[in-house]
């Protein structure tokens, strides 16, 4: 089953919890047992698990991540967001993760967070929900 989910982003730089949203749209498939993909398909944001218990670790995240790839480094893109594009790279496009019992298999501090580096915007989220 392929779900889309959208989410709003509010900041030019933003992690946002979607744990909630990924977790509800396993559960209304109805897989008890499989995996789950998520996959951003935008070239300027991104998906990642990191911890989500302390918000000082998005903040960091966000402070760092800015740091190692500027928004202005003298990129040649017309767009003017090589930046962007450079840190979903990174970051990655896409998560797989294990459901049992209906749940995420995720740590205890884990959290599945899309990465908006090109905001605020509206955004898709895809969801394929497989048994076995």
């Amino acid at each position: 089953m392929l779900i889309k989910l959208d989410v709003t982003t509010g900041k030019h730089t933003e992690m946002k919890d979607i744990t909630r949203l990924i977790q509800k749209a396993v559960t209304d498939s109805g897989v008890t047992d499989g995996v789950c993909i998520v996959f951003v398909p935008h070239t300027t944001a991104a998906v990642t698990i990191n911890e989500n218990a302390d918000p000082d670790v998005v903040r960091d995240f966000t402070m760092e991540i800015n740091k190692i790839v500027p928004w202005e480094d003298g990129y040649h893109h017309m767009e003017g967001n090589s930046a962007a594009h450079l840190k979903s790279s990174l970051i990655g496009f896409s998560e797989q993760l294990l459901i049992a019992n209906g749940r995420l298999v995720l740590g205890t501090w884990q959290g599945i967070y899309f990465c908006e580096f090109d905001g605020p915007r509206r955004r898709k989220v895809y969801v394929k929900v497989m048994e076995g």
